[in-house]
């Protein structure tokens, strides 16, 4: 079962914009943290954005104030708003769901989608 499927991702040129979307199953959209992460070619994975269950926030400075993440909890569904895309913005985005914000205490993962930012 794919408790996480993401969807969204594309090619756009540098400064445009995409919304990435996570849809969850039942049981990854009971965890208390929803997280965005990505891997870009030769790079290790990094965090890009979290929310927990209360609503706080949480994201990684490279992306402050370009990104915006968000649920809708009847929709079960995460969302990565980014803004003001960068070539450094191109990676593999995976969605994430556990019990807090960091790799290893993630339940559950996507599969991923691409986000391509040319120049």
């Amino acid at each position: 079962q794919d408790h996480l499927v993401e969807s969204g991702g594309g090619a756009v040129q540098v400064g445009g914009s995409l919304r990435l979307s996570c849809t969850a199953s039942e049981n990854a959209a009971s965890s208390n943290c929803m997280a965005w992460f990505r891997q870009a070619p030769g790079k290790d994975r990094e965090g890009v954005a979290a929310i927990y269950t209360g609503g706080t926030t949480y994201y990684a400075d490279s992306v402050k104030g370009r990104f915006t993440i968000s649920q809708d909890n009847a929709k079960k569904t995460m969302y990565l708003q980014m803004n003001s895309l960068k070539p450094e913005d191109t990676a593999m985005y995976y969605c994430a769901a556990g019990r807090f914000y960091a790799p290893s205490a993630m339940d559950y993962w996507g599969k991923g989608t691409l986000v391509t930012i040319s120049s």
